[in-house]
């Protein structure tokens, strides 16, 4: 299934008219919001994907960080998860499981949420993930739809977890190479949902399945703009260039097939930069709309090993005729 067959689908569902629904399913947003008063909101939020990586304990701290992405990326503050599990039958299976689950709840912890219990079923595929309740001040909110033209582009994980993860699945991949795409896949986005918070930032997302096109294109959407990014000041995890010629994931050609009726390019970017953009990403960094004065700030306060790996990737324009992303 596509990302224009996701939209088209979302487009028919009803919406509802309850006046508490500050965020719905209308702006692809990372999480839904819910006015409880004045003063506080729920997000909520659910994620969950099979194994991308071999070791049952760091695919459990990916799981977690990757759920929590969502509710860092609208500003709040997650509360409480539930976990969701697929798992196949066999004494086999039972350890591997209770060692995933020990990932995620160690992610929960670690970002001070309840795990509260969830839900398992047996299946022949194993897919784990958690649903996370957040609050927020609703106007506080980091929306989608609140980039302002002038805004600078902030990326705070580098790209390539969806190359590499096919690459390990292939058997390709050094240890060199797994130890920063594990290392980044785990760390949460707490710290820079923090650095956001305390510099103002206008409007943020979570790079995850869509890809940072994808993901970027939904926010400028939303926003009535266009994202301009700087093509060669984009990061990559190592590795990423030499594997991508044999190990990228269907979804981020199908990424690319979806962004390219809103998107301009210019001569020099290649098809191999076209689609690392566009590559699928698992527990992948925020984006962040900010004002020019903030964001030597929003990097100054970031954590150390989070700001090595933060780069200013572009700058948010004034909207047009339907394009939403224009590459340099």
């Amino acid at each position: 299934m596509s990302p224009a067959d996701i939209s088209q689908l979302v487009s028919q569902l009803p919406t509802s008219d309850d006046p508490n629904v500050l965020i719905g399913f209308e702006t692809a947003d990372d999480a839904g919001v819910y006015r409880l008063d004045d003063e506080r909101a729920l997000v909520q939020t659910l994620d969950f994907f099979p194994p991308v990586l071999d070791d049952p304990y760091d695919f459990g701290r990916v799981v977690a960080a990757n759920s929590l992405s969502d509710i860092y990326a609208m500003g709040a503050r997650p509360l409480t998860a539930l976990a969701i599990a697929i798992v196949p039958g066999g004494p086999d299976w039972l350890e591997i499981f209770g060692t995933v689950m020990k990932g995620m709840a160690d992610g929960c912890v670690e970002d001070r949420v309840a795990l509260l219990g969830g839900h398992t079923m047996l299946g022949q595929e194993p897919v784990m993930g958690l649903s996370i309740t957040g609050i927020v001040d609703p106007a506080l909110v980091t929306s989608n739809s609140a980039a302002k033209p002038g805004d600078v582009l902030v990326l705070t994980k580098p790209l390539g977890t969806g190359i590499l993860t096919t690459a390990l699945k292939n058997g390709r991949l050094t240890d060199g190479q797994l130890e920063p795409l594990t290392a980044t896949m785990r760390r949460s986005n707490r710290g820079a949902a923090i650095a956001s918070a305390k510099n103002g930032a206008h409007s943020a997302t979570d790079v995850t399945g869509f890809g940072l096109l994808g993901h970027l294109h939904w926010m400028m959407k939303a926003s009535g703009t266009i994202g301009v990014v700087k093509a060669a000041d984009v990061p990559y995890l190592p590795g990423t260039l030499e594997h991508q010629a044999t190990s990228v994931p269907g979804g981020s050609r199908r990424n690319l097939t979806h962004v390219l009726p809103f998107l301009t390019w210019a001569d020099d970017i290649d098809e191999d930069t076209r689609v690392r953009l566009a590559d699928a990403q698992t527990s992948g960094g925020l984006i962040v709309a900010l004002s020019p004065d903030k964001v030597e700030g929003f990097l100054a306060d970031l954590p150390e090993d989070e700001r090595a790996a933060a780069a200013v990737v572009g700058h948010v324009a004034a909207g047009g005729e339907g394009v939403t992303l224009r590459i340099e």
